[in-house]
């Protein structure tokens, strides 16, 4: 069995490190926390310190999508997910691909115009 070198091995992750993901502010996420209850980072040490696996991440980037990218309110993205769980996350995994398509078409074209 071969040893998969592409797979991230990080198991979890500060919230500094999700924080600057996003380009948002610590305070962000953890007021997201209060928002929305099912976003519940694991806890550790006497300080109890956030720490945030990839599960969580994904549960964020769904928030950040529909909060800071798509403009919806707290309440009318927390009722959007809970109504529409699976189509909400779907969702959200597909503008990210599509954002991320885009960036790479971009870096060709001005690849192939530098060439011209």
């Amino acid at each position: 069995m071969a040893l998969n070198t592409n797979k991230n091995l990080k198991l979890y992750y500060s919230i500094k490190e999700v924080a600057d993901m996003f380009g948002l502010n610590e305070s962000t996420l953890r007021f997201w926390e209060t928002e929305f209850p099912f976003l519940k980072p694991k806890t550790s040490g006497a300080n109890n310190v956030r720490q945030y696996t990839e599960k969580d991440i994904e549960q964020i980037r769904l928030i950040h999508n529909l909060v800071k990218v798509r403009g919806f309110k707290l309440a009318a993205a927390r009722k959007l997910i809970n109504a529409n769980r699976d189509g909400s996350d779907r969702k959200a995994e597909i503008i990210s691909r599509l954002i991320d398509i885009r960036s790479e078409l971009q870096l060709l074209k001005r690849q192939l115009d530098g060439l011209q």
